[in-house]
């Protein structure tokens, strides 16, 4: 038995509403691009950087949720005006964040271990 809750979600809404769900709770958040029917992503860093991601889970604090987040098809990821980027300020996928903060690790820096490591470990 896992020592955190993993929640899967595919687009704004259903973030904020997974969000919501779990106030007051350590949330990290993981935004990948969406997969197609084989679990492959348009997003190729998003490939790469997820087995490194989920590698370090096991670090993941005690009691914490973490969302894997799908932001949608590419079209709609490269409009300048979707919530990810206009209201949760996301530059790239693939990005990891803790929510609330100012932690994030963004694109070639989630295939880095270490650092993935210290956003799950750090206070």
């Amino acid at each position: 038995m896992a020592h955190y809750e993993e929640v899967n979600v595919r687009g704004y809404a259903e973030f904020c509403q997974a969000v919501s769900e779990r106030k007051g709770k350590d949330i990290f958040a993981y935004f990948s691009g969406d997969k197609d029917a084989q679990g492959k992503s348009w997003c190729p860093d998003c490939v790469k950087a997820e087995p490194v991601v989920r590698g370090e889970m096991t670090h993941l604090p005690e009691g914490s949720v973490f969302i894997y987040c799908q932001v949608g098809e590419r079209a709609y990821w490269k409009d300048p005006n979707n919530d990810f980027k206009k209201t949760l300020k996301l530059s790239g996928v693939p990005t990891l964040l803790r929510y609330g903060t100012p932690q994030k690790l963004v694109e070639e820096e989630c295939f880095k271990a270490e650092l993935v490591k210290m956003m799950f470990t750090e206070d």
